[in-house]
């Protein structure tokens, strides 16, 4: 983790959020105390596991009726 004091972070505000989009991690510091951690607003995603979602999927009852069949129902009994 990085860790930079607030003048710094003042100065080089636009490379620092290029490092957190990178995955980095950053710490602000004011007289040497911590005041802000920046993190990536979004994790990287990890990939599905399709493997195992299709082996999942296939345990699962077929219906007797197509699924928009369905949701079309519960939709016209609500209105």
């Amino acid at each position: 983790m990085l860790t930079v004091n607030l003048a710094q972070a003042k100065a080089c505000l636009s490379e620092l959020l290029d490092r957190v989009e990178a995955g980095q991690e950053v710490l602000i510091t004011r007289r040497g105390k911590p005041v802000a951690h920046l993190t990536p607003a979004d994790r990287p995603r990890k990939p599905l596991p399709l493997r195992e979602l299709a082996e999942f999927r296939a345990t699962m009852p077929k219906l007797r009726r197509p699924s928009a069949e369905l949701l079309r129902e519960i939709r016209d009994e609500r209105y």
